[in-house]
């Protein structure tokens, strides 16, 4: 009987989501669901939601629930991780302290300063779940949904044999955002994407086996298209390749959008498809979250309508059923770069198309990304290496290093003030970072 492991298990939208999608699958059907999650109470919540599904799709699968790691990693053929360490009451001060230096991020979870410290707290927590694995279920698959992606896989991708990838929504959502824009079937539309987490490049996007940027540049100049995705319009129009995730994230892993207010409230206040305080919304809907959370949950499982138990389009469950067996899945995945974009620095952390099948995730050989969106990667990429050699040595004035090397940092702060700011983070996080121990700012 195949074993699925959930670590932080008590993200209620996400778990039920991918539990639901995992059980359509035949050969995962009567598969054990282990639960983990630290807070016993929202544990309790999701493990009624989870026996909901099973019992309303009347699968011969068996759920549990635990806080103990162990008990849920122990012989799992796949894990599935979804945690936050810290939670967002430590994560404000990743926003709020650049703030007071002048630096203004909008979602603050992949790279910069707050994407830098919260790897800080978070690394130690995944090797300490990788070398669970290795003990207790060395043949597993790890899932990883937690950000900051690139920086997470890399340091267990580096530091553990576990067969390890990221997922991340970015690529097919805005495959599918690219489609709809030129009028395209997705069914009709193929593309090679490529480059790093959050910032992956569509090196070929067609449609019906032609080129179809030719038509994604008609549309960019269409003002209700462009209003959509102003940053990442903006980078598509100037670059020449489209990026993936959203333009809130975009705008801060380099120079040219925030660095002073006429440009933030040129490109990052306006659009159809823009939340420019994202961050202050993320906030604000969390605890609201937290204060009603259990009447949401309660309201879904009162709810007298049938579920919707039909397969939806995340990656996991799809990867699960190609690694024990079933039909070979292509993905965009994060993996260690073999040689697979030939001007990324080799081992580095890389999304590409992957291959998930009995063997474990096997990378699909890209290339030379454009100059252009290699220059853009190469310094996230110098930026990050620093910050996972910072965590897992301990080392303060490397943590300095990376973030000087950030692009908004640096476009905003000295390098005396970015020392400041790196202190006072750094103080701030000192309870949650176990291999800073020895820092005093």
């Amino acid at each position: 009987m195949t074993k699925v492991a959930f670590i932080g298990a008590g993200s209620f939208g996400f778990t039920r989501k991918l539990v639901k999608d995992l059980l359509t699958f035949p050969l995962l059907e009567d598969c054990t669901i282990a639960l983990m999650d630290i807070n016993p109470e929202r544990l309790d919540y999701i493990k009624r939601a989870v026996d909901r599904i099973v019992a309303e799709g009347n699968y011969p699968a068996k759920v549990e629930a635990t806080t103990d790691r162990v008990e849920a990693l122990r012989g799992a053929d796949a894990v599935i991780c979804t945690i936050l360490a810290g939670g967002v009451q430590v994560w404000r001060h990743d926003i709020e302290i650049p703030k007071s230096y002048g630096i203004d991020t909008n979602v603050g979870d992949t790279r910069g300063p707050s994407g830098i410290f919260r790897a800080l707290r978070t690394i130690p927590v995944m090797l300490d779940i990788c070398r669970d694995m290795e003990r207790h279920c060395p043949n597993a698959i790890l899932l990883n949904y937690t950000n900051p992606m690139a920086m997470l896989c890399r340091a267990m991708q580096r530091e553990t044999d576990v067969k390890v990838t990221g997922l991340c929504h970015s690529v097919q959502g805005t495959a599918e955002m690219l489609a709809r824009w030129i009028g395209a079937p997705m069914d009709e539309v193929t593309y090679v994407c490529a480059g790093i987490n959050h910032q992956a490049w569509y090196v070929d996007y067609s449609w019906k086996n032609e080129d179809a940027y030719p038509l994604l540049r008609e549309a960019v100049e269409k003002p209700e298209i462009y209003n959509e995705e102003i940053v990442r319009n903006e980078m598509f129009i100037h670059l020449g390749y489209y990026v993936t995730e959203s333009s809130g994230h975009n705008s801060e892993y380099n120079w040219w959008f925030r660095k002073r207010p006429d440009l933030i409230e040129k490109y990052c206040t306006h659009g159809t498809g823009w939340n420019p305080g994202v961050y202050a919304y993320i906030l604000d809907s969390y605890l609201q979250r937290e204060h009603d959370w259990k009447d949401d949950i309660q309201a879904w499982l009162d709810d007298p309508e049938p579920l919707d138990l039909s397969r939806g389009h995340e990656y996991a469950a799809y990867i699960v059923n190609a690694y024990l067996g079933g039909e070979p899945f292509r993905f965009n995945g994060n993996v260690p770069n073999t040689g697979l974009i030939t001007n990324l620095p080799d081992d580095a952390c890389v999304e590409v198309p992957v291959y998930a099948d009995r063997n474990g995730f096997n990378g699909i050989h890209v290339g030379a990304l454009p100059p252009q969106c290699a220059a853009l990667n190469q310094i996230s990429v110098a930026s990050e290496e620093m910050a996972v050699e910072a965590c897992l040595t301990g080392d303060p004035t490397l943590v300095f290093h990376a973030v000087a090397y950030d692009p908004l940092t640096a476009a905003m702060l000295s390098l005396a003030e970015t020392r400041k700011m790196v202190n006072d983070m750094l103080a701030q996080n000192r309870d949650h970072l176990p291999t800073f121990q020895h820092f005093r700012a």
